[in-house]
């Protein structure tokens, strides 16, 4: 009986103990708590860059972590260059930056002011495709079309570098560029074609 009783009072003097020191933290985390502004989240900074996009010169303010693929399509709404693994290993986001293909998602936007960027939007003219995106119509060198864009900015890249040499050689070039559905060939047809069509690109 007694060991009932000396376990029941060691219980409930645990339980006090406990009850009190957590009454005595929460009363010193209130007293010595910051102003609620202090948990408040400082602004992200954000950086003027002068960009001149598909031809069109443009002074925007940017977030300082953005990066180009960010702030075509969340800030411009230009939604051609798509969104995939987002590190720089699909293509989905390839881009011109002066002229050379580029991982839209792998570059923040104030490393570019200056600089002169090109988009799928920015390939034809007018009403008029250009002739690599003809040459992937009619060699239906897509499927789902999500890679589209990505794979026509590298295909274009590959002819102005001087890499179509052979169909080897436009494989090996277009392997930064994936495409799930596996339209390979028939991209390879088209770049192909437009190498010797002599069409400007």
């Amino acid at each position: 009986m007694m060991h009932c009783y000396l376990m029941s009072s060691r219980r409930s003097f645990i339980r006090k103990a406990i009850g009190f020191t957590a009454i005595s933290v929460g009363a010193s985390i209130l007293t010595d708590a910051h102003p609620i502004d202090a948990f408040i989240p400082a602004p992200i900074p954000k950086q003027k860059v002068l960009l001149t996009i598909n031809g069109k010169q443009m002074e925007l303010m940017v977030d300082i972590r953005s990066t180009v693929l960010d702030l075509l399509r969340e800030q411009l709404g230009m939604t051609g260059t798509k969104k995939g693994c987002a590190m720089g290993d699909c293509g989905a986001c390839m881009i011109h930056v002066n002229g050379n293909r580029t991982n839209a998602c792998l570059t923040l936007a104030v490393y570019n002011d200056g600089n002169k960027i090109t988009t799928i939007e920015g390939l034809s003219k007018a009403d008029a495709l250009h002739p690599m995106q003809a040459a992937f119509l009619k060699h239906d060198s897509f499927q789902c079309g999500y890679c589209t864009s990505g794979q026509i900015m590298s295909a274009v890249a590959c002819l102005k570098e001087g890499k179509a040499t052979n169909r080897d050689a436009i494989k090996e070039y277009m392997k930064r560029n994936i495409c799930r559905c596996g339209s390979y060939q028939n991209i390879v047809d088209a770049i192909e074609e437009v190498k010797k069509s002599g069409a400007a690109i």
